[in-house]
């Protein structure tokens, strides 16, 4: 088959890609990054949500196209129509966070925040969850169905380890620097399930060319569920062991840890709820008890990643604001330039929110 795989460069994507070729699959991937890799993998460079570009590259015969961008819900109802006539299988990566807080197991037929909310200011906004849900609703409305909807929850890999709402730059780099790590105390004793990128994309490559999962939307998700306190639990083992001396932690509450951090409605309306998940429906195609276990692979994955690791960029106004709560500094060479030093400076020192 020649498949066609639109910003399939992260954690889920280049499991995807590599699984794919060695399925025997011809696979192509775009990317705004140029990459010489020695692989079977043929990379396209340019920015799939340009139109022009998209363009270009569909009037090519695709068996299957899996789309990892991210759109406005404009810019997809723009393009809508021409992904689905462009192939035989269009692959729409939207996310288990489109669902409402839930005491069972949820399904796919489990209730969507966007369906029962009563926030009106949240549903005034293009919060992801609303995004990816009302795009969505694009697909179910649409008179082709050649389409399959893909939820991923959290996932995770060497290069992605996260921490309730936060990516590894808000407390990895800290923590290998010596310095306290900040969390919630309400994030800490909640429930989550978190799923290695390799698994999600064994779900999604078992359902290209299935006729059954067309017109469908599935959730892909480990088995098993673990506490966020267990996460961070990993996390210090493993951290300790590799610096020789304890990790520092320190739990705050919603109102000082939402000062630092601009993820109000990704707390309120995900990271704040126990989230579980019954996965027979993808089950039909995968047998999701061979998924990986999460604590002891999140242990391998920090093991190698602090072998060599790869930061993207910090966001130093926060760090700023953590250091002045934590009563900690960060030394101004350790910035990387004079607005970042003078940033840092003035988030840190002068109190301003």
């Amino acid at each position: 088959m020649k498949i066609l795989i639109l910003g399939g460069t992260g954690v889920m994507g280049k499991y995807l890609a590599q699984l794919l070729v060695d399925d025997g699959n011809s696979v192509y991937v775009t990317s705004r990054k140029r990459y010489d890799y020695k692989t079977k993998i043929k990379f396209i460079f340019g920015d799939a949500r340009e139109t022009r570009f998209l363009k270009e590259i569909l009037q090519g015969e695709w068996d299957a196209i899996v789309d990892f961008m991210s759109y406005s819900t404009a810019e997809f109802q723009e393009r809508l129509d021409l992904l689905l006539n462009s192939t035989e299988q269009y692959i729409y990566l939207s996310s288990a966070r489109v669902y409402a807080n839930s005491k069972d197991l949820i399904t796919e037929k489990s209730a969507r925040l966007l369906d029962v909310t009563q926030d009106s200011e949240y549903l005034s906004t293009d919060e992801y969850a609303l995004t990816k849900a009302r795009q969505e609703d694009l697909l179910f409305n649409s008179t082709k169905k050649n389409w399959t909807i893909i939820r991923p929850y959290i996932t995770y890999g060497e290069e992605r380890l996260q921490l309730g709402v936060l990516e590894k730059e808000s407390w990895l780099y800290r923590a290998l620097k010596g310095r306290p790590i900040a969390f919630s105390n309400d994030i800490y004793n909640k429930t989550t399930t978190l799923t290695y990128g390799s698994d999600v994309a064994r779900g999604i490559a078992s359902i290209i060319r299935q006729d059954t999962a067309l017109g469908e939307a599935f959730h892909i998700t480990c088995e098993k569920s673990i506490m966020w306190k267990d996460v961070l639990g990993v996390y210090v083992d493993v951290l300790d062991t590799h610096m020789g001396k304890e990790t520092k932690v320190v739990l705050q509450d919603i109102e000082n840890f939402l000062k630092w951090n601009q993820g109000f409605y990704q707390i309120q309306y995900d990271r704040l709820y126990d989230r579980k998940f019954d996965n027979s429906k993808i089950g039909q195609y995968i047998d999701t008890s061979t998924f990986s276990e999460p604590a002891s692979t999140l242990k391998a994955c920090l093991q190698r990643f602090i072998t060599s690791p790869n930061f993207f960029s910090l966001n130093w106004k926060n760090e700023a604001i953590k250091d002045r709560q934590l009563n900690v500094r960060t030394p101004l060479k350790e910035l990387p330039g004079i607005k970042q030093r003078i940033k840092y400076f003035v988030f840190n020192r002068l109190r301003i929110k």
